[in-house]
Parts: C-alpha cells; sequence; structure tokens
C-alpha cells in the first residue's frame, strides 16, 4: 500500500485553527473565488434551455462565502456546503441565515456521502491540491454528479510559490512547500475519470509581502502549512530561516517588495451518461499540452 503523500490530520487541524483568521487573511483565495464563481454565469445563460439546479456541492468550502453566493443565485437550489475541518463549517453557519439557509457536511472530499447521481454542480475553490490521488478523487465527483452534472474547480499548479521553495532550498534539504499537479497531470485525471468536454485554464498571480515573516504570518492564517507527511516535524531553527530569508531577499523587487507568485488552473467539464467509459482502450483518450494553454497574468 502506498503512502500517502499528505497527512490529512495536519490538514484538518491547519485549518480548523485558521478557522477564525482565514476569512481576513485570504486576499488570493476570495479573488480566485470570485472568478470562479463568474463563470457559472454559463448555466444562466437562456440560450442552454438548461433546468436551474437543483443540489449544488461546495467542497472545502471553508467559511462558506461561495456557498451563500450560489445560494443567493439559485434560491431554490439546496446548496450543501462540505469541509474538512467542523471550526470552518461553524464559520460557515454564520452565513447561512434564516432567508436563504445552506446545508453544512463536516466530510472528506475523496469519500463523498452523497447518493449517486443526486448532484447538479459540484464547485471547489482551492482544495484539490491536498489530494495526491486525483483520478479517484474525480472519479468520486463523477460518481454523486448527475449526467451532464457541472464540474467546477480550481487548484494550484506547481509555479505557486516557486520563490519560497527556491529560498528554502538553500535552509536545508526538507521540503518545506507542497507540490502541484501541472495542468497536463490535472486534464488527464479529469478524462481519466470520463468527464466531458474538459476546458482548463491557467492563471498566474503575484500577491507582495515586506518580508518573509509576514508571507509566512499570512499562510498560517489561512491553514496554508506543509502538510507533506516527509516535513520536517520541528520548528524551524532561527538559522535556518535567516538562511531562508537571505535567500528569499535575491527575488526583491525595485518596490523595495517581495513577491510570491501563485500558479492557479481552473478546469470546467461535464459528468459523462450513465455506462461511459472511465479510459478507452487503457490508452490516452486525450492530452493537454501545456504550451497550447496560454497563462493569465492577473493584475493586482
Amino acid at each position: 500500500m502506498t503512502t500517502p503523500l499528505f497527512d490529512k490530520r495536519h490538514v484538518r487541524r491547519a485549518f480548523s485553527r485558521s478557522a477564525a483568521s482565514y476569512d481576513a487573511a485570504a486576499r488570493l483565495q476570495h479573488e480566485v473565488e470570485a472568478n470562479l464563481l463568474e463563470s457559472l454565469d454559463y448555466l444562466d445563460d437562456p440560450k442552454l434551455e438548461r433546468p436551474k439546479p437543483q443540489v449544488v456541492l461546495d467542497l472545502g468550502a471553508g467559511p462558506g462565502r461561495a456557498s451563500a453566493a450560489m445560494r443567493k443565485r439559485w434560491p431554490k437550489a439546496r446548496v450543501v456546503a462540505v469541509d474538512l475541518a467542523l471550526p470552518m463549517l461553524r464559520e460557515a453557519g454564520k452565513r447561512s441565515g434564516w432567508f436563504r439557509p445552506f446545508d453544512r457536511v463536516n466530510a472528506d472530499v475523496r469519500a463523498l456521502p452523497f447518493a449517486d447521481g443526486s448532484v447538479d454542480v459540484l464547485f471547489s475553490n482551492l482544495c484539490l491540491q491536498w489530494i495526491e490521488d486525483l483520478p479517484a478523487v474525480f472519479a468520486g465527483f463523477r460518481r454523486v454528479l448527475k449526467p451532464n452534472g457541472l464540474l467546477l474547480v480550481s487548484t494550484f499548479g506547481p509555479e505557486t510559490l516557486q520563490e519560497l521553495r527556491d529560498a528554502f532550498t538553500h535552509a536545508d534539504a526538507t521540503p518545506h512547500v507542497s507540490p502541484f499537479a501541472t495542468i497536463a497531470q490535472f486534464g488527464d485525471a479529469l478524462v481519466h475519470a470520463g468527464f466531458r468536454n474538459p476546458v482548463l485554464d491557467r492563471d498566474l498571480y503575484t500577491t507582495t509581502y515586506p518580508d518573509l515573516p509576514t508571507l509566512m504570518r499570512e499562510q498560517r492564517a489561512i491553514g496554508a502549512t506543509n502538510a507533506l507527511r516527509t516535513r520536517r516535524h520541528t520548528l524551524t531553527g532561527r538559522a535556518r530561516f535567516a538562511a531562508a530569508a537571505q535567500a528569499y531577499d535575491a527575488f526583491r523587487t525595485s518596490d523595495g517588495m517581495l513577491p510570491a507568485s501563485w500558479e492557479i488552473i481552473t478546469a470546467m467539464a461535464w459528468a459523462p451518461e450513465p455506462g461511459a467509459p472511465i479510459r478507452e482502450g487503457g490508452f490516452e483518450v486525450t492530452s493537454v499540452p501545456v504550451a497550447s494553454i496560454p497563462v493569465r497574468r492577473r493584475p493586482r
């Protein structure tokens, strides 16, 4: 049996601790979420003549901003916020008012407790980077989606925090930044699970900080700490942190700020009809050439 790449208990603890501070610190996450929510306009196009969604899942819902937005968009739909961290769902409850309430379920996205073919829209913003087995989790998404149901997700790509990753190589040999799937791997996992007509995009964001401690504090405030099983289980010593900070200074821009890069991969795809094959004949049905996918650099 293969040892999991990520420590799920650490992920749950980190996001549980950050539940109260997440909303105020998650500026990038909110921006990506807003762009992802705009993609739902496609479903409301009258030319498509699609019925309004009846059941919507928000996976990795955190404090429930997207859940509340989708409940407002589709007031007759049942919207369910799903999160691994129970304190996050308690925060989400503050947005689930009596007028437009949404349900909250404490569950792992790798084992969704929902009936087969019961969901119209599956939405997930910046949650899947903590999943090492993408084909398996996408198979679970396909299981709960109705035929022709919509999957709309975002995740981090491998260029994320490349400056931080490089800086810590000057401190020690232990990885301090999680590895992230490439857009090709992400697209192939969708195809492997049988999703139809996948559309993938890449965006590159840059946030800036006066120093390395400020960046690290923001990451702790949103629960985005190193969740690798092979991570160092003791505090980073002063000498190692100083070495990383000195190395990071090489990236300082002309305005004196330290940049942090974030590669965002978004994907929209449709669940197939029942009985559709997961893989045709055991070979690649399609491939996603990275060079053909333009990178949009988001102004900040």
